[in-house]
């Protein structure tokens, strides 16, 4: 499994409100999951915990045989950089580097750098005719595309994303979920996308939703 959560709990503040309750979740790799629910109901919250950017209350959370969530930060930035990808909904794209560096930055810091790789995902994207740009002379829209190709450029296990075909266009959000489907395919990714167009999620091979805490089954929310 390249994502299992067991018994996974999250509480915040004096009071220990409790945001996630018990989930429990697994991915194989090459899967696709589209993780639903309304705002609020802690969606982000799970991303940023398998991420390894906020630690869990109780539970178990292992990637790619792994278990996170008694890392060091050190040992969870290493995970983030050689195993997990991120789109989350800030871009944090490097302002100094131009689009090309911008993309080519974590599989870099992975070690997994591949010049045709990177070549093929700027030309998907559209962006080939802007790699010499900074990122503050693009859009929204590019910008993400940019962030999403940086995520993809290092081959990585998991791919967390976020709504990341929010600020996209109907046409360029189809094309990039589709890269990111092939990638899933092709490297044998596992891709975990929170989203909240039941379009973009019924393209996944599995969808659940974030329900007080609890995650289930599509079926069984509707």
């Amino acid at each position: 499994m390249v994502l299992q959560i067991t018994h996974l709990v999250k509480r915040y503040g004096a009071g220990q409100d409790t945001v996630l309750r018990d989930v429990r979740l697994q991915m194989a790799a090459g899967e696709t999951l589209a993780l639903e629910g309304e705002s609020g109901s802690g969606k982000s919250t799970l991303l940023h915990l398998v991420a390894g950017l906020d630690r869990a209350t109780e539970g178990t959370i292992e990637v790619d045989g792994t278990d996170i969530t008694g890392l060091s930060d050190a040992a969870l930035a290493q995970i983030r950089r050689t195993v997990v990808g991120l789109v989350f909904q800030q871009f944090n794209l490097i302002p100094s580097l131009t689009v090309e560096q911008n993309i080519a930055f974590q599989a870099r810091l992975a070690e997994r750098y591949d010049a045709a790789w990177t070549g093929h995902l700027a030309q998907v994207i559209g962006l080939e005719a802007h790699l010499q740009a900074y990122p503050e002379t693009l859009s929204g829209g590019q910008q993400q595309r940019v962030a999403i190709a940086r995520a993809l450029a290092a081959k990585p296990r998991l791919l967390l994303a976020d709504e990341p075909t929010g600020n996209l266009d109907e046409t360029t959000a189809d094309t990039v979920l589709q890269l990111m489907l092939e990638s899933a395919a092709e490297t044998g990714t596992a891709l975990l996308m929170v989203t909240h167009s039941p379009r973009q999620a019924s393209r996944m091979q599995r969808r659940l939703t974030l329900t007080h805490g609890v995650v289930r089954p599509r079926e069984m929310s509707e």
